[in-house]
């Protein structure tokens, strides 16, 4: 298996959200994209699927050793080959790669986030920094694009949360803010029990409307001259947001269950945004900003 195949298999098989906003880029764009995001799948899968936090500790540390080969060594790991080949000659830059490892560090020994700052914090870890650098690759003329990402990656990041809030709950983590919580009478008792509840919708509708105003902010800051070389940011943000939608239009029924878009929907999402170069979908999201 080459890495290109590897990456493609980690983080952008067919059906994925990813895999169709990559669809009609060229190969080169393409493999850059998919190896970036197979890095952050592949440091969050060392978090959820080792028992041991000493162990994924000295994993994680590897993958330090595995960027700094990025930028002047010889890597080892296919996604850090893939990156090496595609993504080291677009611009890439290794503090947000780290960013994601520290992020999966914080997860090792954060398991609640007092308010929105601290959760904020990690998603900007996580998500933000590292869609940062998808500009690069897909081309900007403006260093506000680099805002339109970054913030974008914030709002992608909480939908995604949201989604999986009852998933998250059983691996010991809850994504919202306490204080939050606390204010909505929402207990963690409460989530990890499944207890769905006029409360907990109450809850999850405030980190709606939280998330919508980070599209906004995300659209507002993304400059017309950029706009078509990011439609692929723009079609994740299209089927994001359309998820954003279906969670809180089913009472946000997540505890028990996972509710996602059909392939065949987020094709059609992404493609509209695509021929239509996003800009229906930055005059709509713009006004939640």
């Amino acid at each position: 298996m080459s890495p290109d195949e590897y990456c493609q298999r980690k983080a952008a098989q067919s059906g994925t959200s990813l895999y169709y906003a990559l669809l009609f880029l060229p190969p080169e764009k393409r493999q850059a994209l998919t190896a970036l995001h197979a890095f952050r799948v592949e440091v969050e899968d060392i978090v959820e699927q080792t028992s041991e936090a000493s162990v994924a500790r000295m994993k994680l540390a590897w993958w330090r050793s595995q960027v700094e080969a990025i930028f002047g060594g010889e890597p080892d790991h296919p996604i850090a080959i893939a990156l090496a080949q595609h993504a080291l000659p677009c611009g890439l830059r290794a503090d947000p790669l780290h960013a994601v490892i520290e992020a999966s560090e914080k997860n090792l020994d954060q398991f609640r986030y007092p308010d929105w700052p601290a959760l904020q914090q990690y998603c900007w870890l996580a998500a933000a920094r590292l869609n940062g650098l998808s500009t690069v690759i897909l081309g900007q003329t403006d260093p506000r694009t680099q805002t339109f990402a970054e913030t974008l990656g914030l709002a992608l990041q909480m939908t995604t949360l949201l989604g999986d809030v009852g998933e998250d709950a059983r691996r010991g983590r809850i994504y919202l803010p306490a204080d939050e919580m606390e204010r909505h009478g929402v207990s963690v008792d409460d989530i990890l029990d499944g207890h769905h509840s006029a409360k907990f919708q109450a809850l999850m509708d405030e980190q709606a409307v939280r998330t919508r105003a980070l599209f906004g902010q995300a659209m507002l800051a993304l400059p017309e001259a950029d706009r078509r070389a990011q439609r692929p940011n723009l079609m994740l943000a299209s089927i994001h947001w359309a998820l954003l939608r279906e969670l809180q239009h089913d009472g946000w029924h997540v505890l028990d269950q996972r509710i996602a878009l059909t392939p065949i929907r987020k094709f059609w999402l992404a493609w509209k945004t695509w021929v239509g170069g996003g800009r229906s979908l930055v005059r709509t999201l713009s006004a939640w900003g």
